[in-house]
């Protein structure tokens, strides 16, 4: 590729023809701001609208200044971001982006991470010249998961770049102009009558307040305080381990397990269980129906429909049902881990405790914003008492432990309660894309073969390519597999999947690396460095674990002597399996 040299500052760059003249201020090191911009990574699209022009520039021999973000850079070019021409265009902007936002940042969800809080710092703005005049006003809206505050939004583009793009689900859109321009739902319909999956990817990108959780701690707090004769407690998922730290003081990629289960006990949790002891319940059914309707089909049962999807994921079965209703029979029928944990929990262990389930009350911690959308759905509630009462994000959860002043870093390792807080390595591994396809692998391929495996990882299905596949020799049988992460991914796959490819398993999650780039995680700007490593995190807690298996967890076996039978027997459809509905297309 030819290259074009130009000079930013005095200093003289090549960059690779077609790149911007941010890109090659990026490889100089000099720092230009902005708002709109989001740069292509792995994980996310670009964004470059040159929307905000708080990235403009002075380029010598141009009457007006340039975005940096979509101007080309060219041989030649002098170009000087440091004038004060162009500091006062960008104050100026930034001026005028205040005078239309509420000046709410005590009250903000996003204060703090703001950056548009941020760049009223760095450029010392501290007064608003252009405050008098007219604002716009819209009205709020918000489903289970998302509030939406349009009144705090700047007109970026990244959420609608995010939910276009990159999840392809096509919800948000610019309309009208001047002070009515916003980023809706067509027809401006609210969050939840639209094919929104509830994946929370524009949240994760929004750069200010107007898309964010639908915040459920104090519900939280107020339960522990006052919970009456009502027994709380607590499942964490697997990837919460791996990224709740970087909130609280820890680089990326730490795994604060044990602190995380003694800060728990310190907000007041009468239990503290793991979501990963779910995990392996759910790898019990999910494999032994990946056996059976692989068994099924190689006896040349046309009934049975392949490939198996795996259905851990809210957004992404949300996301199937708007888009893919023909394929509604090829799912499995596992529930979430989260929900098997919840319906397990209000039956098996208050039976135990000798309550009625409406005594116990299951609060979930999660990376993902449509668990708070998944544990509303009615068919997980039995006679309106849902399996799972609350669900927090870890970026709530981190708010909690703030707010109580308990000083993790100081906390000793503690372990989660038996019987539903142990788990094996394939349960922790859940919370990376490929993981939920190794774990059952590891319980499906010894169920197919009658032999304990000589290697246990299979590397094969692990990494961060948007879409892969894989063959893997499971005794006379060539497994086809695929994986995909991202919405967006996953409709490449599945069109391939309509169009006659074979599979026989398929994986997907809706959020960028899986459960480690979910949209409640700490907020990680795209930077796949940070999901890297969070995903290393629990491969490492999963090569430690003394058990790597589901179907060697005790406590599954126990559960299933005792109480399930069998995998895939009526009581364990009762309680572990769902099915799933047509909903309308975008």
């Amino acid at each position: 590729m030819s290259q074009v040299s130009l000079t930013i500052d005095g200093r003289t760059v090549e960059v690779p023809e077609g790149s911007t003249i941010l890109d090659a201020a990026v490889k100089l090191a000099i720092p230009i701001p902005s708002l709109c911009f989001m740069p292509r990574t792995p994980l996310q699209p670009l964004n470059n609208p040159g929307a905000c022009r708080i990235c403009v520039v002075e380029v010598e021999g141009r009457r007006n200044l340039a975005p940096s973000c979509s101007t080309l850079a060219a041989e030649g070019m002098v170009v000087h971001t440091n004038t004060l021409r162009v500091f006062g265009a960008r104050k100026t902007v930034l001026d005028l982006l205040i005078s239309n936002h509420p000046k709410e940042c005590l009250m903000c969800a996003k204060s703090g991470e703001c950056r548009l809080q941020a760049m009223a710092d760095r450029f010392a703005i501290r007064r608003a010249p252009y405050d008098e005049g007219r604002k716009s006003s819209f009205p709020h809206d918000s489903s289970h998961s998302i509030v939406r505050d349009m009144n705090k939004c700047i007109r970026c583009r990244r959420c609608v770049t995010v939910c276009n793009e990159g999840q392809t689900c096509g919800v948000l859109s610019p309309v009208n102009r001047g002070f009515d321009a916003v980023m809706s739902p067509a027809f401006d319909m609210n969050l939840l009558d639209t094919v929104c999956t509830n994946c929370g990817q524009c949240v994760m990108v929004c750069p200010v307040g107007a898309l964010v959780e639908n915040d459920h701690s104090w519900k939280v707090l107020e339960l522990l305080n006052n919970p009456g004769d009502r027994v709380v407690v607590v499942q964490t998922a697997p990837s919460v381990r791996a990224a709740l730290g970087e909130s609280l003081g820890y680089p990326a990629g730490t795994s604060v397990t044990g602190k995380m289960a003694a800060a728990l006990r310190r907000l007041g949790f009468k239990y503290v269980f793991d979501t990963d002891f779910a995990a392996d319940l759910t790898i019990m059914e999910e494999a032994h129906e990946i056996v059976d309707r692989l068994t099924r089909h190689l006896a040349g049962d046309a009934s049975v429909k392949l490939p198996v999807l795996t259905s851990c994921c809210p957004g992404w079965v949300k996301f199937f049902e708007h888009h893919f209703s023909d394929l509604l029979d090829v799912p499995s029928t596992a529930k979430s881990p989260q929900q098997m944990f919840g319906a397990v929990a209000k039956s098996y262990f208050a039976e135990r405790l000798g309550i009625p389930r409406e005594k116990l009350v299951v609060v979930s911690v999660m990376p993902c914003l449509a668990k708070k959308y998944e544990a509303a759905r009615p068919e997980f509630a039995v006679d309106g008492n849902p399996d799972v009462d609350i669900v927090i994000s870890t970026r709530e959860l981190a708010r909690m432990i703030r707010l109580m002043n308990i000083n993790f870093q100081a906390l000793e390792d503690e372990e989660f309660d038996a019987p539903l807080g142990e788990s094996t390595g394939a349960g922790v591994i859940f919370g990376a894309t490929g993981g939920v396809l190794e774990a059952a692998l590891r319980t499906a391929v010894e169920a197919i073969t009658g032999h304990e495996l000589d290697k246990i990882d299979f590397e094969a299905v692990r990494g961060l390519e948007g879409v892969r596949q894989a063959e893997l020799a499971v005794g006379d049988l060539t497994l086809k597999v695929g994986i995909a992460y991202s919405l967006g991914n996953a409709r490449k796959l599945l069109n391939r999947v309509r169009a006659g490819e074979p599979f026989h398993v398929i994986e997907v999650m809706a959020c960028p690396g899986g459960c480690v780039g979910g949209g409640g995680q700490p907020y990680y700007q795209g930077n796949i460095k940070t999901i890297e490593k969070r995903a290393a995190a629990l491969y490492e807690e999963d090569r430690n674990k003394p058990r790597r298996k589901s179907h060697e967890n005790p406590y599954i076996k126990e559960l299933y002597e005792r109480y399930l039978g069998h995998p895939l027997s009526e009581k364990a459809h009762e309680l572990l399996h769902t099915h799933y509905f047509a909903r309308p297309p975008a």
